[in-house]
């Protein structure tokens, strides 16, 4: 009986859809547990697929276990990884510390003793360096006038970054002090009530409810700049040891802290040392992620994050110790690795459809690999419609604020008629979202 895997998260991500279709092809029987709606149903890879209820995050997971009955679970985002971590203290406290879903969780994710340090920045920063890694500077500040301390002895520009946030959402650069206090209240600040009602509508993400009305405040991180040019590694590891492992330097992304859109594989020493001491420290299982800076003028890569989930390079295959659903296969059957096809032998790689929704015209999608899901038709047709439908969406959207702006200036040119008509334009709002 081939082994199963259950993929898991939390929103919708055509990466994870990516993941399941490889781990697929690996071998993998594929179950997953995942919101209404989620791009793996356009494709063939699940053999069986669980709804994700946010209101009830915790019971969709034991229940999607209890009744696939995986050997491994992978998830694909920051916030299925805290769930897993939630459900296996809570099986802990009920008395069930020796219960299979904890085994299960343990299996897939590594020594339960790493769990908190995942998400806690300042902390892993310090074992990071303990390790003997090059790593920035980090604290944890707990007011702006902890982080006016902090500048004094580090000085601008300075990286501020919030716990518990991934995909840069969390993340400011800052280079000058009223930079960094505007940055520093709005990143320490509970997420406002419209926004988690917003995720819960349309994501059915209800993790923002709870801390919008109890006003909770996010934990925020201050560290060094490091001048340079990103990196990121994705590893697949077993009881603290790699399996397989690929290393990119980012060549595109969506903003300045948002996500890669293009990378290009590389080998680097460093990288690869940081990587192994932070997978065999924590003793880690399954798959996780680095990101690092290598710095401008010497080169040296400087580990800034670690991602303990699957990235959204983990379904490329590319050779021996390059092909991560494929360690996982060897790992969880016990038989040796049977790396599939390298999928192109070029190493600039335009990830699909990221790069193609930050630029359509972009000329990476022409002379790098696009990596193009070709073989599951529906899922591209379905990034293609939902790329068009925000396309309309922006474009409205950007009508009605250029309207707006028209309208305010006949109003300062020419006398009010009728007042009750001059509410403020939708379109401006809209634009803000």
């Amino acid at each position: 009986m081939k082994p199963k895997v259950l993929v898991a998260t939390t929103f919708r991500w055509y990466p994870t859809a990516r993941l399941a279709m490889a781990l697929a092809v690996a071998g993998f029987t594929v179950d997953m547990v995942c919101p209404r709606r989620h791009p793996l149903t356009k494709t063939r890879a699940a053999h069986r697929i669980y709804r994700f209820n946010g209101l009830a995050p915790l019971h969709s997971l034991r229940a999607a276990i209890a009744d696939a009955k995986p050997d491994l679970i992978v998830p694909g985002d920051d916030l299925t990884t805290r769930h897993l971590h939630r459900l296996y203290d809570q099986e802990r406290r009920d008395g069930r510390a020796e219960s299979s879903t904890c085994a299960l969780i343990e299996r897939s994710l590594g020594a339960a003793e790493s769990f908190p340090i995942s998400y806690a920045r300042a902390a892993f920063m310090e074992l990071a360096e303990q390790e003997g890694i090059r790593v920035p500077k980090t604290g944890v500040i707990e007011s702006f006038d902890d982080f006016k301390n902090w500048m004094i002895r580090n000085g601008l520009p300075a990286v501020l970054k919030a716990n518990g946030t991934s995909g840069g959402d969390g993340v400011r650069i800052v280079r000058t002090v009223d930079e960094a206090e505007r940055a520093f209240r709005s990143l320490q600040a509970p997420p406002r009530l419209l926004r988690a009602v917003k995720h819960a509508l349309l994501d059915d993400d209800m993790t923002l409810i709870s801390p919008a009305l109890r006003r909770e405040k996010f934990v925020v991180n201050a560290q060094t700049f490091v001048d340079g040019r990103e990196a990121t590694s994705a590893v697949a590891c077993w009881n603290g040891k790699i399996l397989a492992a690929l290393h990119f330097e980012v060549i595109n992304k969506t903003g300045s802290t948002g996500h890669a859109t293009v990378v290009r594989l590389i080998e680097n020493s460093e990288m690869s040392a940081a990587a192994e001491k932070i997978v065999r420290r924590l003793d880690l299982s399954g798959v996780h992620g680095f990101d690092f800076m290598l710095e401008k003028q010497t080169g040296n890569a400087f580990l800034i994050e670690i991602n303990p989930r699957a990235t959204q390079v983990g379904h490329l295959a590319l050779g021996v110790g390059r092909d991560i659903p494929a360690a996982l296969y060897a790992a969880v059957s016990g038989g040796d690795v049977q790396a599939s096809t390298r999928v192109t032998e070029k190493d600039t790689i335009a990830l699909f459809p990221q790069e193609w929704i930050r630029d359509p015209e972009s000329a990476f999608l022409r002379l790098a690999y696009h990596d193009v899901p070709w073989e599951e038709t529906e899922l591209v047709h379905d990034c293609v419609d939902n790329r068009q439908k925000q396309s309309a969406w922006y474009s409205r959207a950007q009508k009605k604020q250029a309207s707006s702006v028209v309208s305010s200036q006949n109003r300062v040119s020419a006398p009010v008629k009728d007042a009750s008509s001059q509410s403020p334009a939708a379109g401006t709002e809209l634009g803000r979202r």
